[in-house]
């Protein structure tokens, strides 16, 4: 269904130039639209962007189903960046609480899916486009929640996303075995480099990720409050 004849370069032309946007996309957005806009507009470019990042699962599903390239075993949203970009909607339109406190440490903890894409194709190709949308776009949209919005997360907040996290996992488990699929990537690593190869044979990846998980929800937490401290000092 799709051209396979651009391929991804890891820190090539296309990846650096992508994190590059998106720093500088990450400090912008949230900055113009807590200082320039209304309240109503920023509701209106929340929803926008969390449409985006929806739109970015939402629209590979469809095509897939149009195609006629559609399976189970591929294409459902147990994925953690999936749910995650399905969740990012809800808070970005909604403003619901405990969707954030969920995303907020998923979304961030999928930075490292920035460096390291699990994509085999580089631009214009749709699915790098779409990977840029479901990754990028999505840590762009947990920090506008949080610094627009004024939204942020509790201490608590950590064993709350931790323990979804969990959750997701041992619904996923039998997911895979009824389906013979890999979502999660927990049957095997992605077909690609990424950093769960420094993380061991399976499954000790599975349990790695799982800790360093946990580190990085207590990281993001401290980081974010810091922040935010310093911000309010500032206003």
């Amino acid at each position: 269904m799709y051209d396979e004849t651009v391929p991804f370069v890891f820190m090539g032309l296309d990846h650096t130039t992508s994190i590059i946007i998106f720093i500088i996309l990450s400090f912008a957005i949230p900055y113009y639209a807590k200082n320039h806009l209304s309240e109503h507009q920023q509701h209106i470019l929340g929803s926008v962007i969390g449409s985006l990042v929806a739109f970015a699962y939402l629209s590979w599903l469809v095509l897939e189903i149009i195609g006629g390239t559609y399976s189970a075993k591929l294409h459902l949203p147990f994925h953690l960046c999936r749910t995650a970009n399905l969740l990012v909607l809800i808070v970005l339109v909604f403003r619901s609480y405990l969707a954030y406190e969920i995303v907020f440490f998923w979304g961030l903890t999928v930075i490292h899916a920035v460096i390291t894409p699990d994509i085999l194709q580089g631009f214009p190709h749709f699915h790098f486009i779409r990977y840029w949308l479901s990754h990028q776009l999505m840590i762009i949209g947990i920090f506008y929640a949080t610094f627009v919005y004024d939204i942020r997360p509790r201490k608590e907040s950590i064993y709350v996303s931790f323990v979804s996290l969990l959750l997701f996992l041992l619904i996923t488990i039998p997911v895979n075995l009824a389906l013979d699929s890999n979502y999660f990537w927990i049957c095997g690593k992605p077909p690609v480099d990424t950093i769960l190869d420094y993380f061991g044979p399976w499954p000790w990846y599975i349990i790695v990720s799982a800790v360093l998980a946990l580190l990085h929800f207590y990281f993001f937490y401290y980081f974010i409050t810091f922040v935010s401290n310093r911000i309010s000092q500032k206003t």
